[in-house]
């Protein structure tokens, strides 16, 4: 426990410390000025002093610099902002301790310093950066927690396909460090190939917790069960095993699921309550839109396949809802406003699309997780 005692009066630094010596405080730095007080902190200096004081009590008025703009020059520094400061001052005006209290001070004593009271503040301010130290290393366990769990949701995202048959590529811009779209794609034979593009409800720890559960689900199930509308009926029965007791709540998630045969020239898929999927197929636009509700929200879900036919060539672009609401401020977008968007840009990289759709801010200050799939069928 080391605390920094600030007067420019050597008969003052007796006092306090006599007073703290005989409390049991014996790591005492002292300064006479509060450029000494920035020297001993390392202020000005680039390179992070090792932490020289716990507590700061200082002298309010002090030549050059006086104690409140002292107080000021450490609030603004991130590296001493939390270290408590308790003014010893004989200003009795009431206005000026206000001053320093909204200039961050913790607390005050007056001179002639009362022994008691100086150490029931000492000790209160201590118990307070003690909680304060505390929530701070809570704090950052939880983000290097949440780092990890990033890097580890981010793992499992598919890796980008681009062989004779088909090339599949995806851009993800999460709004949090967790994330609540997905996507996934497996080879089931030389010639067929699954694809997934899910929202999960809501965003942040719980959506990405129920992702992680269902992406663990989804390899097993698609190769599992070759009919895919049996596939998506076993997703719904996962989620709908997700119950928190004396809580209304279905966890459920809308997504596009479909099975590309490149040698039959076939896409068989099912939106379940997802945006509209676009298809530029031989030189005309399909829609991929809604077959069935969405997975989870019901026990019981009616499904119903479609099946597009193609002769040459075929562009399919998905994306969640993340994208539109950025592209018109949260608002519904008309997908005849999406498709004149798109028109001169769906032959562009995914990562290319997003950069000219949406506006720069747009992308640095999103409210929804941003997921776009690209996919070509050669």
């Amino acid at each position: 426990m080391s605390i920094l005692i600030v007067d420019d009066n050597a008969a003052n630094q007796l006092i306090i410390k006599t007073i703290l010596n005989k409390a049991g405080y014996v790591n005492l730095k002292f300064a006479s000025s509060a450029q000494e007080l920035f020297d001993i902190l390392g202020v000005h200096s680039a390179i992070m002093k090792e932490r020289e004081a716990e507590l700061i009590l200082m002298d309010m008025m002090m030549p050059v610099i006086d104690g409140l703009e002292a107080c000021k020059v450490l609030q603004k520094d991130e590296r001493f902002k939390d270290i408590p400061i308790i003014f010893v001052t004989a200003v009795g005006d009431s206005n000026k301790m206000a001053e320093a209290l909204d200039a961050g001070a913790s607390d005050y004593v007056m001179k002639p310093i009362n022994r008691m009271e100086l150490l029931a503040r000492i000790r209160s301010a201590l118990r307070l950066k003690k909680e304060i130290d505390w929530h701070k290393e809570r704090d950052q366990r939880v983000k290097n927690e949440l780092e990890l769990a990033k890097q580890v949701q981010l793992s499992v995202l598919s890796k980008e396909i681009d062989d004779d048959n088909i090339e599949i590529r995806a851009v993800y811009q999460p709004s949090s460090v967790l994330a609540g779209d997905f996507y996934g794609w497996y080879q089931i034979d030389k010639h067929r190939y699954s694809i997934i593009l899910l929202d999960m409800m809501g965003h942040g720890i719980s959506a990405s917790l129920v992702c992680m559960y269902i992406s663990s689900m989804l390899r097993d199930t698609i190769t599992r069960i070759s009919d895919m509308e049996q596939a998506i009926l076993e997703l719904n029965r996962y989620m709908n095993q997700l119950h928190i007791e004396d809580e209304f709540i279905n966890y459920y998630f809308t997504a596009i699921y479909m099975v590309i045969d490149t040698e039959h020239k076939t896409m068989e898929y099912v939106n379940a309550g997802h945006p509209t999927g676009i298809v530029y197929v031989d030189d005309k636009i399909e829609l991929l839109e809604h077959c069935c509700g969405a997975i989870g929200l019901f026990h019981t879900l009616k499904v119903n396949k479609k099946i597009l036919h193609y002769k040459k060539d075929m562009n399919i672009i998905l994306f969640t809802d993340g994208l539109t609401d950025s592209l018109n401020n949260g608002a519904e977008v008309p997908i005849e406003q999406l498709l004149a968007s798109l028109d001169d840009k769906h032959n562009l990289e995914p990562a290319a699309i997003i950069q000219q759709l949406l506006p720069q801010h747009n992308q640095t200050n999103q409210n929804d997780d941003i997921c776009l799939v690209k996919i070509t069928c050669k």
